[in-house]
């Protein structure tokens, strides 16, 4: 099973905060700062996020390409 799929299925198309922080074994907390951070990691991250009202969300799929290292 490809990445995608087993975040998909777990979360949906879109993952919240905690679920990312979940799916890295991180805070919601320590994550919000690194996602502060002027580095290659937190871009690639920040660059799936969709906001919806005030709400933050991740594009499940695209998390997956960043962490399967595409």
């Amino acid at each position: 099973m490809h990445i995608e799929e087993a975040l998909t299925k777990q979360y949906g198309p879109l993952m919240s905060i905690a679920q990312l922080a979940a799916c890295l074994d991180r805070s919601a907390e320590g994550l919000r700062i690194s996602l502060r951070t002027e580095s290659e990691w937190s871009k690639s991250i920040n660059a799936t996020k969709l906001k919806l009202g005030r709400r933050v969300y991740f594009r499940t799929a695209e998390i997956a390409l960043v962490l399967s290292g595409k």
